[in-house]
């Protein structure tokens, strides 16, 4: 694995890891979108599997995220981040000269959407949604937004203190045998307090991710009806955000869609069941190319 980095359309730095399988190959490369809030980091084991199955797979950090860069417009609105997916893309298909496959969980499946649906030629290769849909619960997202935005400015003590309020926040999730993992979610500020590892203005600037969220939901509508590329839907049994009407309701707008329901996780299925959810990324993605060659 080695540490890379692509421009964002405001000239922001994005950074990304690169892992790459032994030997060359035809696969066409995949890049791997976190949710909000996460970092690159979210997807290491997927993309060591990915790596070892054949694949060039790419973990990026979005805008405001990990180690990319806070923008100074502070613009965190799902088209935004759509922008930078958009030419982080194509940037991949000149250096490969392939399409590439996006993996998005949450905020990261709709701007991929969002991107998809806005270029002038095709962009994607092939689309993984994890735990996303365009219709999500409403009640869902109040409560992440809550636990986000609660100890966004005050920060935490230790990182003791910041495992023990995710833990009373999913109290279902295992706990880590490491702390390691959850480092590399916050940083260490001045102050000597951790706080999350993303731009506050994403969740309270002038354009957060939220902004004109009615809008971005009513294109999302018309992109689905019209999506052509490979996609899969990964979805977490006991989904905070997704219910089994909303993927009802994208079965139906997507029909050539695939879609598997991962016992035993929910809305952070890469993490609570990481074997499950890279055991059917894999096997969408070699089916994929098998048919296109």
């Amino acid at each position: 694995m080695k540490t890379i980095a692509f421009e964002g359309v405001e000239g922001n730095r994005i950074v990304a890891d690169l892992y790459e399988p032994s030997a060359k190959s035809a696969h066409p490369p995949v890049l791997l979108v976190h949710g909000g809030g996460q970092t690159r980091h979210a997807w290491r084991g997927t993309a060591r599997a990915l790596a070892n199955a054949g694949f060039t797979a790419i973990a990026m950090d979005q805008r405001g995220h990990g180690d990319s860069a806070w923008v100074g417009s502070k613009a965190y609105a799902f088209y935004d981040f759509a922008a930078d997916l958009a030419a982080v893309c194509r940037d991949m298909e000149r250096q490969s000269g392939r399409r590439p496959i996006v993996v998005g969980a949450s905020l990261g499946g709709l701007a991929s959407l969002l991107a998809e649906g806005r270029a002038d030629h095709d962009l994607l290769g092939g689309l993984v949604l994890v735990d996303v849909t365009p219709r999500m619960d409403p009640d869902g997202i109040r409560r992440i937004h809550g636990f986000m935005g609660e100890r966004m400015g005050e920060g935490f003590a230790t990182l003791e203190e910041a495992a023990a309020a995710i833990s009373a926040y999913l109290p279902a999730r295992r706990k880590p045998a490491s702390m390691s993992g959850l480092a590399k979610n916050l940083r260490r500020s001045d102050d000597g307090r951790y706080r999350w590892h993303w731009d506050p203005a994403f969740m309270a600037g002038p354009r957060p991710v939220n902004f004109e969220r009615a809008s971005v939901e009513a294109e999302l509508d018309l992109i689905v009806a019209k999506l052509k590329v490979p996609t899969l839907l990964v979805r977490g049994r006991q989904s905070e955000l997704v219910t089994e009407d909303a993927v009802a309701e994208f079965l139906t707008a997507v029909p050539h869609a695939r879609y598997v329901d991962v016992l035993g996780a929910g809305h952070m299925v890469a993490g609570d069941r990481n074997d499950a959810f890279t055991d059917a990324v894999i096997g969408f993605l070699l089916e994929e190319t098998a048919v296109a060659s």
